[in-house]
Parts: C-alpha cells; structure tokens; sequence
C-alpha cells in the first residue's frame, strides 16, 4: 500500500474533487486541504455542495453563499489566501439566465413557474449547477486551486453524469415536441395546435394539467437559445475533470459501508479515465501501546480485580482492550479495500476527540493527513 503524498496534490494540483459517503468527514477534510494549500502559499477557494453549516463555522464566518468569501486570520506570509462558499443552485441558474438570454427572455424564463421549479428542486440541478460554478470559479483565472465538496457519494456520481444528463434532457424527444409549436409561430402555431399536437396536449394535459404544460411550453420556448451554450459549458467543465491538474480525493471512515462506497467511486473514477489523487480514511483509532494486546490487557484487568481495590486501573485496562479491537478491525477493513485496489494510496487521519470548530482544528487536520508536518512552502 502507497501513501498518499497530500502535500504534493495540494502543490500541484488546480482542481481538487473531494467526495465520499455522508458522515465520513468530507467537508472537513475539503475545508482542511483548502486551508493548508492557501497556508503553503496557494490562492484557494473552496466550493461546499453539501448543505451543511459546518463549514463556514469552521473559518469563522457567519455564513456562506454563493460569492466567495474571504477567510481571515490564516497565515497568508507565503503568498496564499483563502475564500470560501456554497453553492446556491437557484442563484446559479438565474445568473446563467440573465448571462445568455436576451433581457425580455431572460425575465420570461426568471418569471416562469416551471423555471422556478427546476432552479429550485429538480433532480440533477444541483449536480449540474454544481458544474456550472466550477467552470466559472475557473474562467476568472484568479485561483491557484479550487477544490470542492460534492455531496455524499451516489449524489457525487451525478456530478460526473450532469452534463451526459443535460444534453440528453436537451435532445429529448419530449422537448423537442413541447418546441415545436412555439418554433412555428404565428398563424402556423395555431395550426400545429390545432392538428397533431393537440392530440399530443391532451392526452399530456390530462397527466399533468393544461396550465403546467403551458408553462413547460413557454419555459422550454424562452430557453431554446441558451440550450447549445448549456451543452458547450457542461462538456467543458467535464473535459476540465479529466484534464491534467484535476485531482479526486475519495475521503471515507474506516467502517464497511463507508469503503464499500469509496470503492464502488473507485472504481467509476476508473472507468471514466479520471485522476485518483487517492483514499484519506478519516477517524482511524489509534493506540500509543500497540504492545500491550488484547489478550494481555483484559487479563491484567481480572487480575486486578481479583486482587481487588483496583477498580481504576482495571477500567483503564478494559477501555485500552475495546480501542486496541475496534483499531484491528478497522486494520482488517482498510486491508481488504487495499487488497482489492493495491494502487491506490491511502493517508489516514486520527479520530478527533470532538467535532472540528475552528481554523486551529482544521489546521491539525491537515498536519495530520501531511503526517504530522507543519504547512510549510516546498523547497
């Protein structure tokens, strides 16, 4: 098993990907990274999908949004610096509409109750929203590295699928039936209405209502002409995934579920041809007397006991036994992934006694994932 060399990704990589399952540490380790490359002299920006609240606690900011933010109170002596944000879909969305629309289209689009509806819950939207705000963190040249925190793992594949998933919604045949009478227009309109497409309406109608369809209609009308530029940009952002500089961070607990899926993730990156930086196994048990076993210790406490008057010292020994076991079956489950992935490295991080709240726990984090090293500039 190699190890993953953390210090070097951050040097070298342009885009950093983190993803994993829920609970496993993930946007902690993404707000880790992000802080020790700006403190080894990197402009960084961090992009969380995932909507918890952690992240802006943990860099002292009341919140984010969906502009980046600067973090104070890293050390910026080397050049580096630090923003952060959350992705905002909806906002996302309508900044891309009033970017590629004509004024009047743009506020028909904005105004449409299905636009609304789609910018605000429709499945795949955030993961391609999430596409978006990558690419544009891109184009504005003013970072040395970005990494991002997609949601947990499954949803993290939808990110890989978001602009295969655009394009085929675009192409759909369905679309391009609901474009067909706002296409003819005028006296032609009514008479498409009126022929085939009326049969088409109200059998639709029925399903889901003749004022939903209308407003379907008209969404997908006012945005046919920004459907070619949802294409280009979405392919782009994908082409960027897979292009040198670009570098995926699988982050998982050393818990069976958790590496099944860091494995199943593995894998897709594999078959996507996508750069594995590599595996950081998050809250790994550690003993600082790995001499002292199991056996030995639980035999040391009913010795004690028997003896009696040490109460103490034999729950001291007892506690020492259960870390030493949960330790080896943690080992056990980290040696099957790696026998199953011999190339890919793996870092792992100590189990913290409390949550992560601030710049100095994010900071040992780092150092932790580093193996122990401070945030130094490389030679």
């Amino acid at each position: 098993m190699s190890t993953l060399d953390i210090d070097t990704t951050l040097d070298t990589a342009r885009i950093l990907v983190c993803t994993g399952s829920g609970g496993v540490g993930k946007t902690t380790t993404a707000a880790s990274l992000a802080l020790r490359a700006a403190e080894r002299g990197r402009r960084t920006v961090v992009l969380t999908i995932d909507p918890a609240r952690r992240l802006a606690q943990s860099m002292g900011l009341s919140a984010l949004d969906n502009t980046p933010r600067r973090v104070e109170g890293i050390d910026g002596s080397k050049g580096g610096s630090l923003d952060a944000m959350m992705l905002d879909m909806k906002r996302t969305f309508d900044d891309i509409v009033l970017a590629h629309a004509e004024p009047d289209k743009a506020q028909s689009i904005l105004e449409n109750p299905f636009y609304q509806a789609l910018s605000s819950s429709f499945a795949g939207t955030q993961e391609y929203m999430a596409m978006e705000k990558l690419g544009q963190l891109k184009a504005t040249g003013g970072y040395d590295l970005i990494v991002v925190d997609t949601p947990p793992t499954r949803s993290a594949l939808d990110f890989l699928d978001a602009p295969e998933r655009m394009t085929t919604f675009l192409d759909g045949r369905m679309i391009k039936i609901l474009m067909a009478p706002a296409k003819a227009g005028g006296k032609a309109y009514l008479k498409v209405v009126s022929t085939g497409f009326n049969v088409f309406t109200s059998v639709i109608s029925k399903i889901i209502g003749a004022q939903v369809l209308q407003d379907v209609s008209q969404f997908v009308a006012a945005l046919e002409t920004m459907f070619g530029g949802f294409r280009e940009r979405a392919q782009a952002t994908y082409d960027l995934l897979k292009a040198p500089g670009t570098a995926f961070v699988v982050v998982a607990a050393p818990e069976r579920d958790a590496l099944r899926e860091a494995a199943y993730f593995v894998e897709r990156l594999a078959e996507e041809r996508m750069p594995l930086a590599g595996l950081v196994v998050n809250r790994v048990h550690r003993s600082g007397s790995a001499v002292l076993t199991v056996e030995r210790s639980l035999a040391a406490a009913q010795a004690l006991d028997e003896s009696g008057g040490h109460e103490m010292p034999a729950a001291v020994l007892r506690l020492h036994a259960e870390r030493m076991a949960l330790a080896a079956r943690e080992r056990r489950l980290q040696e099957r992934f790696t026998g199953a992935h011999p190339g890919v490295p793996v870092v792992e991080v100590a189990a913290l006694p409390g949550d992560v709240h601030d710049l100095d726990g994010l900071r040992a984090v780092g150092a932790d994932m580093a193996g122990g090293q401070a945030a130094a500039v490389p030679a």
